[in-house]
């Protein structure tokens, strides 16, 4: 059985999401289950996603269209409530095995937010059997976030031009 490994996928550029994708569409190609949880924003082209079930499932559990920031303190507890929720769901598939890759998409903006700590994210982490991987994305990067991960990409901001913008 192949050894899972904790990726995370960090930096300013745009392209983390994207790249956490294309890993799940190769993982869901082979014949495995994915299962994606999106924290602090919402999924682009939202009805296309659901096409790829039932190999790759995704998920998000806040329920607001407002950027967390944003919200009143009474909304923001609210969203920690239903974020709380979406890690809770995301140790119970690690636990249970119900996919050979998780990913939390901008897991990472919740430890940016005060949402969780560095402990609380290990804590998830370590549920994962050994045959499953992890993706972790998000902006930045704390030499104790680097202590999870077996594997780390940067991507880099650059000034270019998305076709199509």
């Amino acid at each position: 059985m192949e050894q899972g490994v904790v990726q995370i996928y960090s930096g300013e550029g745009h392209g983390k999401s994207a790249a956490a994708l294309g890993r799940a569409l190769q993982v869901a190609a082979s014949g495995k289950n994915v299962v994606i949880i999106n924290f602090l924003k919402r999924t682009q082209n939202e009805e296309f996603m659901k096409r790829l079930e039932p190999e790759i499932k995704i998920f998000r559990f806040e329920k607001s269209e407002d950027e967390f920031s944003q919200l009143s303190e009474e909304r923001q507890k609210e969203e920690i409530y239903n974020i709380k929720n979406g890690l809770n769901f995301a140790k119970k598939v690690l636990t249970t095995g119900e996919c050979s890759l998780l990913i939390l998409d901008e897991v990472l903006g919740l430890i940016d937010n005060g949402i969780i700590s560095v402990d609380d994210l290990k804590h998830i982490v370590d549920a994962k059997s050994d045959e499953v991987s992890i993706i972790l994305t998000g902006i930045h990067l704390s030499d104790r976030i680097c202590e999870i991960a077996d594997e780390i990409s940067k991507i880099d901001a650059m000034n270019y031009k998305i076709f199509g913008e």
